[in-house]
């Protein structure tokens, strides 16, 4: 009789464990990665891992699609933000932006040129905190519509509901979220040190390691604000063209990918 007893209680406790361990794993923070062998093959994202509701995420086009997708993430203005722009422009290229209260309060006029010029603006949080630390989706939800709601009140436009986790830090928990409140994540399968305006990449090997990881289906993360993209982007758009490559939205992936 004491030996079944302590089965049951054992067996009680293991199934316990595994609702504790899943409750848990829903709120672990993951910090979006990739591994790429710089030979133009698609990267190795997330070393394979499975993770719940990532199906409904952005971050890399299908197999056999040769198209470049451009996402910059903007939290504040300068001369470079206008020059990838004009970039942009001279090229007739709609790029995704996603940005932070900081440029909508100080560069008004920036913002409203990528919105009138087609680009997608996009939510990177009011906060740019880790959202993979809210567990209530009330606070989640907050955290996008601050940001909304200034962008609507300053333009009088909706916000595209593309949401970029800053950093790259997310729970399955956070995708959930984001799929209960009609937002998709983008992540990417590209970003290099970029950000850091007074640790700037050298233009050739920054062109250099670009051109290396180019691959079918490339999402890239880049900084506007950055000196070396400013001065190199319409040299990588061009030899992004010459090897036979188109560019395309966040809107056109999505499509593609729900095929």
């Amino acid at each position: 009789m004491k030996t079944i007893r302590l089965t049951a209680v054992l067996l009680i406790i293991a199934v316990l464990s595994v609702f504790s361990v899943s409750a848990t794993s829903d709120c672990e923070k993951i910090n979006w990665h990739y591994k790429t062998n710089g030979s133009n093959t698609r990267p190795n994202i997330l070393s394979g891992k499975q993770i719940e509701g990532l199906e409904n995420a952005l971050y890399i086009g299908n197999v056999d699609d040769k198209t470049i997708y451009l996402t910059f993430d903007a939290g504040y203005s300068n001369e470079n933000v206008e020059k990838t722009l004009d970039v942009l422009k001279s090229h007739d290229i709609k790029a995704a932006f996603f940005i932070l209260p900081g440029i909508i309060k100080n560069s008004e006029d920036v913002v409203r040129r990528m919105a009138d010029e087609g680009h997608l603006v996009c939510n990177h949080t009011a906060s740019h905190g880790d959202m993979s630390k809210i567990t209530d989706i009330a606070d989640f939800k907050n955290e996008l519509n601050r940001l909304e709601t200034l962008y609507y009140d300053t333009y009088g436009l909706e916000m595209a509901k593309y949401f970029r986790p800053p950093e790259g830090s997310f729970s399955a928990k956070t995708l959930e979220f984001c799929e209960e409140l009609g937002y998709t994540p983008v992540f990417w399968s590209f970003a290099y040190a970029d950000w850091d305006n007074n640790k700037q990449p050298n233009p050739e090997k920054a062109k250099e390691k670009i051109f290396s990881q180019l691959h079918d289906g490339m999402v890239m993360l880049l900084h506007p604000t950055s000196k070396t993209n400013a001065d190199i982007l319409d040299d990588v758009i061009t030899e992004f063209k010459s090897r036979g490559y188109t560019f395309g939205t966040l809107d056109e992936l999505a499509s593609k990918t729900k095929q």
